[in-house]
């Protein structure tokens, strides 16, 4: 065994190059993996820290005790408790003070007229709490609010509105509020909690603007005397409190705060990244195993001395793993310190594009060390396995040959195990996909996919260089065929270069296609549902933006040009013991508005105790036309509701509609998502939406659009999306470069001696170039090729798997533009990977390459 270290460390020292691609390739996907760990970690403690301190001073959180949850969100919805409970709070023994903590949505406008966030986290308005040591921000500049009008504002959205102390603007609540800023406040030591905007308002103008009616809160915050601890007051509190209403430790509501955002922002944001480390990962795997296949196979003569001299099996597979062991680990070691500078790199990032990363330094656990430095040995000596074994079953006569080449690849046995694999895969798929519609299934019917191209990749390889290089004899002559060749040499070696590209493409054109089919379905849905002229919204997605007035819409119905308008609201309540999603509106105009389908009962009679139900929705309550449907509110009110219509479509106007009359008494603040315009007979759209802008200006200036560009706008945050995916897939395009360029450098060590040859008989150094490139452009076009093929596959399945498992029809849509540029990246990526072993092939001396062995 020693012997077998010696001989490896030697081959190491005497061909650090032939590993460079490996080295770099385990490093950068390492670094990934230990930079998103890190980072993980560092988020997490911060803000825990940050919810601390905010939060330090308050010692009870009272609020009420029931949520109602709807399917597709995390958190619950909770009613509002009375203020009046302060004055019994107060008097109970170990309370020092309490206050109201009154919440809703408030959007400021900044300096631009342009609304401040929204795009995502929530944009946050509520009152402010003079005792400082009960009020989450600390005033950081200015003074508090004392008349109304007057607003402190998180120093994070002054800054991103260009807003300062002084200025006027405009608070949408969503009712337009003009508003003074008077100071400036920081959340736990911060600008602002993350992208989340804060307006605090006086008490009075909280309870004007953001509850349904006064003396309501969204809790009461509670500080403790001296010498009473959390729970001591909490015990104290509780039997109290009315029935419905819980009071929680400070330290409880700090951890509820930070698993909210660990569940709705950490954990996805961190296993977004962990998926494409995986990804890097893979990628890698395939650029190792190609390096170490190539290596053995270069060294056949040599493993075949060892053999003849007495070296065993286990010896020269010994020595092999070795070599990989060696490269794992230092490329595994440089990994986690590449890692540790991308989370610090993060940390100076995030803060110069609006993130706040909460201050403080780096929290580097023992898992997020262990874990990348394990994952980097594991994928590098799992990668280096086969090659390994098959280099101890060199047959010592195999010194008697000349250095082999691998050019295995294409057998029958590879044929039909990979025709089997695609078959079941593609029987798997359907049963997911079209006959039992489980994401599960699909999911596993998509790796057996994946594991199919891969197997059947060698036996492809022939066939599709073949056809991808046809062009090349005629366009480039005898370096054009004599590239095709070259790649047509060993099935097995081209696939695997390939394959790394494969995977990074396949994933990109999942992501595209997907995204493009996210697009259509929102076309599809505003096609078949909205029969409108123009639609008013305030752009936003997630928790941001303040809705619309409930006031819009009537007014705009007033207007000469508009023949009807309707406002879509919100409310929550449980259906039948079910958290479910209600659209508050007026049900006569919205059928005139909205194409709802086919109509069993009617519209017109829901008054303040009917429902209108989607036809999905009634079979899965069994409920039909005349039946009873039992409602619970937030505010713990219970009502039996007539179902008075069942329709069919669901997309916009929501599964479940009642009117504004009904919902009126469970109310809290009030907003509508969407005003839908249509237009009399007669008005043009540039007159009508003229009019509608006039109007809309002065209730906060929403956007007006028409269908088209409210269906696009939807779908604007699916940009955003495919723009991050993009970003992170580039780690994976870079690692298969490396892998492409790495497998040309090792195959011009082969074939030295033939190189030497053709520039003997006259070939130019620009031609030898020429052939060392389009040979990485073949390989590359293939996987290229490959990878849109699977990821157009994996794109439908995905898509049709949705489709089954949503109660919403998504659309399936091919964008053939984007798939194209991905294309055409593919084959630049082959083409650069190419730039440095032609320019290495062209350097080699004519006399010396003919003379080595």
């Amino acid at each position: 065994m020693n012997a077998a270290l010696r001989l490896s460390a030697s081959s190491l020292r005497s061909h650090k190059r032939r590993f460079a691609g490996t080295f770099f390739a385990v490093l950068l996907g390492v670094a990934f993996l230990a930079g998103t760990l890190v980072m993980g970690d560092t988020l997490r403690a911060g803000f825990d820290t940050m919810f601390g301190n905010a939060t330090k001073g308050t010692d009870a959180v009272v609020r009420s005790a029931d949520t109602i949850t709807t399917p597709g969100e995390s958190q619950g919805v909770r009613a509002p408790v009375r203020t009046g409970l302060v004055r019994t709070i107060e008097r109970i023994p170990g309370v020092a003070a309490a206050a109201p903590d009154i919440q809703g949505a408030g959007q400021l406008i900044g300096s631009d007229g342009k609304p401040i966030g929204g795009q995502g986290p929530p944009t946050l308005a509520g009152n402010w709490i003079d005792d400082p040591k009960l009020n989450a921000y600390r005033l950081a500049e200015g003074r508090a609010p004392a008349r109304s009008g007057e607003v402190v504002v998180n120093r994070g959205t002054a800054e991103k509105g260009h807003l300062k102390i002084g200025d006027t603007t405009v608070l949408r609540t969503p009712d337009p509020v003009r508003v003074t800023i008077v100071g400036l406040a920081t959340f736990g030591g911060e600008d602002g909690m993350a992208q989340v905007t804060f307006t605090g308002m006086t008490r009075a103008d909280a309870e004007k603007y953001l509850t349904a009616k006064p003396g309501e809160a969204a809790s009461i915050r509670v500080r403790a005397g001296p010498g009473t601890g959390q729970d001591e007051l909490v015990s104290a509190l509780t039997p109290v409190l009315p029935k419905g209403v819980e009071a929680i430790t400070g330290q409880e509501s700090a951890q509820e705060n930070t698993d909210m955002i660990s569940s709705q922002f950490l954990s996805i944001f961190t296993t977004l990244l962990l998926v494409f480390s995986g990804i890097a990962l893979l990628v890698a795997t395939f650029s190792i195993h190609n390096t170490f296949a190539i290596v053995v196979a270069q060294r056949t003569r040599e493993n075949a001395l060892l053999r003849a001299l007495g070296a065993s099996r286990r010896q020269v597979t010994a020595s092999t793993l070795a070599e990989a062991s060696v490269v794992a680990v230092a490329a595994s070691a440089a990994g986690i310190a590449g890692g540790i500078g991308i989370a610090a790199g993060l940390q100076a990032l995030f803060p110069a594009i609006g993130f706040p990363f909460p201050e403080g330094s780096l929290v580097i656990s023992g898992l997020s060390m262990l874990l990348p430095l394990g994952v980097g040995v594991v994928v590098c000596l799992g990668s280096a396995l086969l090659p390994a074994v098959r280099a101890g079953r060199t047959a010592p006569l195999a010194a008697l040959r000349e250095t082999a080449v691998d050019e295995s690849g294409a057998s029958r046995v590879r044929a039909t195990a990979g025709g089997g694999l695609a078959a079941l895969a593609v029987g798997v798929t359907l049963t997911g996909v079209l006959l039992t519609p489980s994401l599960w299934l699909a999911g596993l019917g998509a790796v057996l996919a994946l594991a199919a191209f891969v197997v059947l990749g060698p036996v492809a390889s022939s066939a599709a260089v073949r056809v991808l290089g046809a062009p090349l004899d005629k366009l480039r002559g005898v370096t054009g065929g004599l590239a095709r060749r070259n790649a047509l040499r060993s099935p097995r070696r081209t696939a695997a270069t390939a394959g790394a590209l494969m995977i990074g493409v396949a994933v990109v054109s999942l992501f595209t296609v997907f995204g493009a089919s996210l697009k259509a379905t929102m076309d599809q849905t505003v096609s078949r549902s909205f029969a409108g002229d123009v639609a008013v919204s305030t752009p936003s997605f997630g928790a941001g933006g303040s809705g619309l007035s409930p006031k819009l819409a009537p007014a705009l119905a007033r207007q000469p040009a508009v023949a009807y308008a309707v406002g879509l609201g919100k409310g929550v309540a449980e259906v039948n013991g079910q958290g479910r999603a209600l659209t508050v509106t007026d049900p006569v105009t919205l059928g005139k508005v909205f194409d709802l389908g086919r109509v069993q009962g009617s519209l017109n009679r829901l008054g303040a105790d009917g429902i209108a139900i989607t036809r999905e929705e009634a079979g899965r309550q069994h409920l039909a036309t005349g039946d009873t449907a039992h409602l619970a509110f937030t505010d713990g009110q219970r009502a039996d509701f007539t179902v008075r219509a069942v329709y069919g479509r669901s997309e916009l106007a929501g599964d479940y509609v009642i009117t504004r009359a009904a919902w009126a008494p469970h109310r809290t603040q009030d907003a509508d998502t969407l005003v839908a315009v249509s237009f009399r007979d007669g008005v043009s759209t540039a007159e009508g939406k003229a009019a509608v802008e006039s109007v809309a200006e002065r209730y906060g200036g929403p956007e007006v659009q028409t269908r088209d560009e409210y269906a696009q706008s939807s779908a604007a945050g699916i940009d955003m999306m495919l723009t991050l995916v993009y970003a992170l897939l580039a780690l994976a395009v870079l690692i298969a470069l490396l892998g492409i360029a790495n497998t040309l450098t090792l195959a011009i060590h082969e074939r030295t001696r033939e190189l030497g040859l053709l520039r003997a008989v006259g070939q130019t150094r620009a031609q030898l170039r020429a052939m060392v490139r389009w040979e990485s452009v073949l390989v590359a076009a293939f996987g290229t090729a490959g990878g849109l093929a699977l990821g157009a596959f994996l794109g439908w399945v995905l898509v049709e798997a949705s489709d089954g498992a949503s109660d919403s029809a998504f659309a399936f849509a091919l964008p053939p533009l984007r798939l194209a540029v991905v294309a055409l990246v593919g084959l630049a990526a082959g083409a650069l990977a190419g730039l440095r072993p032609a320019r290495r092939a062209a350097r080699l001396d004519v006399l010396r390459a003919i003379a080595t062995e």
